[in-house]
């Protein structure tokens, strides 16, 4: 540990050895985007500043010149990448360069499998490529200072990597950050300076910041620009190549791999603004994470304002990367003019309906693309039926799910395909919500809808349980759960069938009567059903009833939930039916009936409060038999 006030020596997070490990052994076969991740990082440390100049003049330091620097020493073996940026004090660089603040972290490394661990796309999810310099460096050192902070203030961060790190007060002039690699012997092809100019302008032309490098002559101790240094979204579309598309969406996601689609447009009119919005080719494994941040920048006439602009995207779509510039918003806009400003809410609602057009164009155009952005993102997407009540009828066509018609858990089934395909005097859009598609899928709720070849969605994500009741219908048919209320397939059966059916019913009455006295407030009605063909029961809840998954998740969540009794249903026609209601000894019969009502319990997916209760009234009826 310390030796002084001013030096330590501290270990790494342990998140970030196995990240440093993973890095320095994937990205093996394209180690040059070291210097791409590097400018990026650089880049975000003016923008940062450039922000919060805007409040405090002071940062400046009397230079708004704002510039990247890239340098490097063949005798020393050392290429350093400079900015003069926001900086970083002591405790930024332990949390920045020590740590990666991301919840679950841990848990998710934990999870990797061995063919995950040589994946070098899994390196994307973090978002932090300052560690990619250890895949050319075997030791790195940062000298960084906070803009505003005194000279003597500085900090020298320094690792090999290996596990630990070193922090040094030092004096630094200049605020920003250097960061100084000391190159592996193998990595010689780095010490060019054509090289390093051939990265530069493949990889990070686009950025708007001037990027500099010393000319090549040997009596000249001068620097040039070697970057296009041009916003590349106030460019023409028809300029653009798809690779340049493709690495500006790197650099403002800070993901290696490139984008799944992307939406570049710019409207005129009253007003004036650009936008380039990416679906990342990947979801974060933190998406659902409280602490997830939204990932579009804003910009005002080409100058950065803020990252995070939660105000430009709903949080349902908060995987969405990329870049808005207004011509019209005052330079000076602050995150909390941004919530009462009616030009934001304006640019919001345009986006969001370019960005739901792009999937629309996708699931029409391409639907092994649509396949994979549903697989990263479908669950999150459910999340707008929410929020997006404007948008509602638009996110129903986007919606796919697996049916009792499709192949295995494969979600692929529009709602326009199952409409298109509804049986003839069909007028529901049937589904049911379950802890799993195999819960779903064998639920006895579905009996009669087998039976007779009516389709029903399968919901088995945890925001099923609220999303999709809130669509209710999808033009102009009705979406009903099969576990609520009652189910009337009348119009599906023939004469014959409604006349044995009302025949049941009417010899069970007594049978009823005699349950719900057993059952007493276990239930709140016991009755018969046509839903049934194999289950002798199932339990329902009424059409305002709580669901039982949806009342369990809020049960785990920690949610007072209110008391709702269910109904029991039995199948009049099942032979243990029929054998219950030829018993006459009351004892057995209240055994037979508790059995009947546990099992209908536990196919619903719901846990007893007694099980042992039950194993023994099961057994004491099975000696019978």
């Amino acid at each position: 540990m310390a030796t002084d006030t001013h030096k330590e020596t501290l270990g790494f997070q342990a998140e970030v050895k196995q990240l440093l490990d993973l890095m320095i052994h994937s990205l093996y076969s394209n180690k040059e985007i070291f210097l791409r991740e590097l400018i990026s990082n650089a880049s975000d440390a003016i923008d940062r500043l450039r922000f919060d100049a805007l409040s405090n003049s002071a940062l400046y330091e009397h230079d708004s010149n704002f510039k990247i620097r890239v340098t490097y020493d063949k005798d020393a073996r050392t290429i350093t990448v400079s900015d003069n940026g926001i900086g970083m004090t002591r405790e930024d660089v332990i949390q920045h360069l020590g740590t990666i603040a991301k919840s679950g972290t841990r848990e998710f490394f934990q999870s990797l499998t061995g063919d995950q661990q040589k994946d070098a796309n899994i390196i994307g999810q973090f978002g932090v490529g300052f560690y990619s310099s250890f895949v050319v460096a075997d030791k790195v050192t940062v000298l960084t200072r906070r803009a505003g902070a005194a000279v003597e203030e500085g900090v020298q961060w320094e690792s090999n990597g290996q596990g630990e790190y070193t922090l040094e007060t030092i004096e630094k002039e200049g605020r920003g950050t250097d960061v100084i690699l000391h190159l592996r012997e193998d990595e010689d092809e780095f010490l060019s300076g054509y090289q390093l100019r051939t990265i530069v302008r493949k990889y990070s032309d686009h950025i708007m910041l001037p990027i500099e490098m010393k000319v090549e002559a040997e009596d000249k101790d001068e620097y040039e620009v070697v970057n296009s240094a041009s916003a590349l979204w106030t460019r023409s579309k028809s300029e653009i190549t798809e690779e340049e598309y493709n690495e500006f969406y790197k650099h403002v996601a800070h993901d290696f791999n490139t984008p799944l689609a992307y939406v570049h447009s710019r409207m005129e009119g009253v007003q004036e603004y650009t936008i380039l919005l990416y679906v990342p080719g990947q979801a974060p494994f933190d998406l659902f994470s409280r602490e997830y941040h939204h990932g579009v920048k804003l910009y005002v006439r080409r100058v950065f304002i803020m990252d995070d602009a939660e105000k430009l995207m709903p949080r349902y779509l908060r995987f969405i990367r990329g870049v808005i510039d207004s011509n019209d918003l005052p330079l000076n806009v602050s995150r909390e003019l941004l919530q009462q400003n009616k030009m934001i809410d304006a640019i919001r609602s345009n986006s969001v309906k370019k960005v739901l057009g792009l999937f629309s164009d996708i699931a029409n155009n391409d639907k092994e693309k649509y396949a994979t952005f549903w697989r990263e993102f479908g669950r999150v997407l459910k999340e707008g039926l929410l929020e997006d009540f404007a948008n509602r009828e638009t996110l129903g066509k986007l919606l796919r799910f697996s049916t009792t018609a499709s192949s295995g858990e494969t979600q692929d089934v529009s709602l326009e395909e199952y409409v298109g395909r509804m049986k003839e005097g069909q007028d529901k859009i049937y589904y049911i919500v379950a802890d799993s598609h195999a819960a779903a899928n064998d639920s006895p709720l579905l009996e009669i809808f087998k039976k007779k070849g009516l389709e029903v969605l399968l919901l088995s994500d945890p925001v099923d349980h609220i999303a999709i009741p809130e669509l209710r219908e999808f033009q102009g048919t009705q979406l009903q759960s099969v576990s609520k209320g009652e189910v009337d397939l009348s119009k599906f059966e023939d004469e014959q069938e409604k006349e044995e059916q009302q025949k049941s019913a009417d010899e069970a009455k007594d049978l009823l009567d005699r349950l719900k006295v057993v059952l007493g407030d276990k239930v709140k009605d016991v009755r018969t059903t046509t839903r049934l063909i194999s289950s002798p029961a199932c339990l329902v809840v009424d059409e305002y009833g709580l669901d039982p998954s949806l009342k369990r998740l809020l049960q785990s969540a920690g949610q007072n939930v209110p008391e709702d009794k269910p109904i029991l249903e039995i199948n009049p026609q099942h032979p243990i039916v029929l054998k219950i209601k030829q018993e006459h000894n009351e004892g057995r019969f209240s055994d037979w009936a508790n059995v009947l009502f546990d099992q209908s319990v536990l196919s619903s997916g719901e846990q007893l409060e007694n099980p042992v209760t039950f194993v023994n009234r099961l057994n004491s009826l099975l000696t019978l038999l």
